[in-house]
């Protein structure tokens, strides 16, 4: 997924960016910036967990991929949720039986 994210630095940020690329440190302001999360998160890991759960809440990720980006398994995840009073839905399978008959017709 591609994101366009519009920044406001101060000015002195920005030419401190645009000093470490001539420098070769990175190679864009993207890299800059995927850098600075990353080491963000490193710092302050409970900002990964508050990010999975925002993104499970909101739908925009499944259980799997919240547990994923928060750094734990889908056990601890789910836990984690029921502790925090967030409740999970589960959703039915639509294609459900698409994929019996898939099975059926490998089987045969």
């Amino acid at each position: 997924m591609l994101m366009e994210i519009a920044l406001s630095l101060p000015d002195v940020t920005k030419k401190e960016i645009e000093a470490l690329i001539r420098a070769g440190y990175y190679s864009s302001k993207s890299d800059a910036v995927k850098d600075a999360f990353r080491t963000l998160f490193n710092t302050k890991p409970a900002l990964k967990l508050v990010s999975a759960i925002e993104l499970y809440r909101s739908s925009e990720v499944s259980l799997s991929k919240a547990a994923e980006i928060a750094g734990m398994n889908i056990e601890d995840f789910k836990h984690m949720l029921s502790d925090r009073g967030i409740r999970r839905e589960i959703k039915p399978d639509t294609n459900i039986n698409n994929k019996v008959e898939e099975i059926m017709e490998w089987k045969s």
